[in-house]
């Protein structure tokens, strides 16, 4: 599948590792920068999405997202990647196209993405038929000033996998794109249900703020790893005494 991001703000808080550790799947464990956990929320509007193999889906090809996530490491393989606590989406078939493809934990909401002076994005998001409460009401913006490469930059937006829970246990799904031009930014937030909807209390400080124009990514099916069980169950049990 191929989709383009467009207008992202990549809001993050740090947070105790041990704070985000239980809303995993056990295969995950938290990666960290600079000691903490981190979780995202990020809100844009995607276009531009062919399946391969399968026609556009009819009023699908354009719609706001909205997800919140952490930053994982698969425990056998340490391969890094992102987890979603949920994605909100502002068309219904796309999530169930979503939800039975990939098992995200996807939900429908009522999204509005507007452009106000000088292309500050007035975006909210209200999700339909759930409890409890999640919503976002957010104005952001760039600087027009690009951000520094690497270091915890790079710890957040460059991440090319991303797990789920499978119908077996942990599924991974890869993930290609360039790097993320980013940008510095700026937001108000008028309301931010999300994190608090799954288990999440945010800290009383400013998160880190970039912003992203527009990006092409690139998105592999669904694969389903080894079951843990199956793993320990392969591996070799010394005798007795040995």
């Amino acid at each position: 599948m191929t989709q383009r991001w467009n207008d992202l703000l990549f809001a993050h808080w740090p947070i105790p590792a041990a704070d985000l550790a239980h809303l995993l799947p056990e295969d995950l464990a938290i990666d960290t920068f600079d000691g903490s956990g981190w979780v995202g929320v990020v809100p844009f509007w995607m276009d531009e999405i062919r399946m391969r193999g399968m026609p556009r889906i009819p009023g699908a090809n354009r719609f706001p997202e909205l997800n919140l996530r952490t930053y994982v490491r698969e425990r056998h393989s340490n391969q890094p990647g992102v987890y979603f606590f949920s994605l909100d989406a502002g068309n219904p078939l796309a999530v169930s196209v979503a939800r039975f493809f990939f098992h995200l934990p996807y939900y429908w909401a009522h999204m509005k993405t507007e452009f106000g002076e000088g292309r500050e994005i007035h975006y909210s998001s209200e999700r339909l038929v759930s409890r409890p409460r999640a919503n976002f009401r957010a104005r952001y913006r760039s600087l027009g000033k690009p951000c520094p490469r690497g270091g915890m930059e790079s710890f957040l937006t460059e991440r090319y996998a991303l797990f789920t829970r499978g119908k077996r246990g942990l599924a991974r799904v890869n993930i290609h794109h360039l790097p993320w031009p980013l940008e510095l930014a700026e937001a108000e937030f008028e309301l931010n249900d999300l994190p608090e909807a799954h288990g999440i209390r945010l800290p009383d400080t400013k998160p880190l703020l970039q912003y992203s124009r527009e990006l092409v990514v690139y998105i592999w099916a669904l694969e389903e790893l080894p079951a843990r069980a199956a793993r320990r169950a392969t591996e070799v049990v010394p005798a007795p005494g040995a």
